[in-house]
């Protein structure tokens, strides 16, 4: 009987045990735990410039810690989807935010190299769509012109418009060896020389065979006169990340984001281009913002897409041969 009774005050001392815990973390959590979707810290860096300051974005933790002037948004896991912000100095990942996509990835479309085809005419809020091209046919569409020559900058590279072709719904800028330059490793590069604006939003579905020569999608201006330059996603020879970069005024100042994300996958690259603010997408989502109205370009640019390798200078200079693949552009103006 003594052993009945004391196994009976162990087991109700058990549950009152077991009730004051479950009070106790509940109290501590405010309800019920739920288990957030998983979300990359970015750490941000300032590195001081000859007047000014550069600012990077790396994505791949758990909180996200900021002395940017310019507004950032940062995104995490964008290769499988998710994506979150974190505030400023929070570590509880019960505080993240989500953000979801919010401008142009592309129509699903299995026929399309790419699974996506071009956005809807009426994908982005308080623009209309100007222009589209999937790249079709077998030659390049009017308005588009093909590099020729020795980059500006890299006496070391070289640019073919036979390294430019169209063929089987791709634009494919491609990298090799080629004989006719004594072996040289030549790149292709062109211009949407003959569609230009000032302001607007630009998205092109790209991807990368591999690593070596940097792939470069950008704005450049009309006049020719550098800078500025918008450059929205650039590999700088890797296949791991990408960066975009403002070049502005006489001294060539810029702001910088820098995001970790697999290249060879297809991505839908984007920038809108205001009077305000410069925003950087990747898959409909923000990546990265500048809006110091003083550091924003307001003259005409052209859509640019190129490959280029920096062999002479050490980097970005490719073992065998890589393409830069775009499956179609899409380009809106304020409505």
């Amino acid at each position: 009987m003594r052993q009945q009774v004391r196994a009976a005050v162990r087991r109700r001392s058990f549950i009152v045990t077991v009730l004051v815990v479950a009070v106790m973390m509940l109290s501590l959590t405010g309800g019920p735990r739920v288990s957030p979707a998983p979300t990359a810290r970015a750490h941000v860096s300032s590195r001081a410039k000859s007047s000014g300051t550069s600012y990077t974005i790396v994505a791949g933790g758990l909180s996200t810690q900021s002395n940017s002037r310019a507004a950032v948004s940062l995104v995490s896991n964008v290769v499988s989807g998710s994506l979150g912000v974190t505030k400023q100095g929070t570590r509880n990942p019960a505080l993240r935010l989500k953000r979801l996509a919010r401008y142009p990835i592309g129509i699903l479309d299995a026929a399309q190299p790419s699974g996506r085809a071009p956005p809807a005419s009426n994908a982005m809020a308080g623009f209309r769509l100007i222009y589209e091209n999937g790249f079709t046919g077998s030659t390049l569409p009017a308005g588009w012109v093909p590099y020729s020559g020795v980059p500006g900058g890299d006496a070391g590279g070289q640019f073919a418009p036979s390294h430019v072709v169209v063929s089987n719904g791709l634009l494919q800028l491609n990298t090799w060896q080629d004989p006719s330059f004594n072996n040289e490793w030549v790149t292709g590069g062109l211009c949407q020389c003959g569609v230009a604006h000032t302001y607007g939003a630009y998205f092109v579905r790209s991807r990368i065979t591999g690593a070596g020569p940097t792939a470069v999608e950008l704005l450049w201006p009309v006049a020719r006169v550098w800078p500025p330059e918008i450059d929205f996603s650039e590999t700088g020879g890797t296949t791991w990340a990408s960066s975009a970069t403002l070049h502005f005024n006489s001294a060539n100042q810029f702001v910088q984001r820098k995001l970790s994300i697999d290249m060879t996958q297809w991505h839908t690259w984007g920038v809108i281009w205001t009077p305000t603010s410069v925003v950087y997408t990747v898959d409909g989502r923000t990546w990265g913002v500048v809006n110091t109205t003083t550091e924003i370009p307001r003259q005409p640019m052209t859509l640019d897409l190129q490959q280029q390798t920096w062999c002479a200078s050490g980097w970005a200079c490719p073992t065998q041969p890589q393409s830069l693949q775009v499956d179609w552009v899409a380009e809106y103006a304020p409505s």
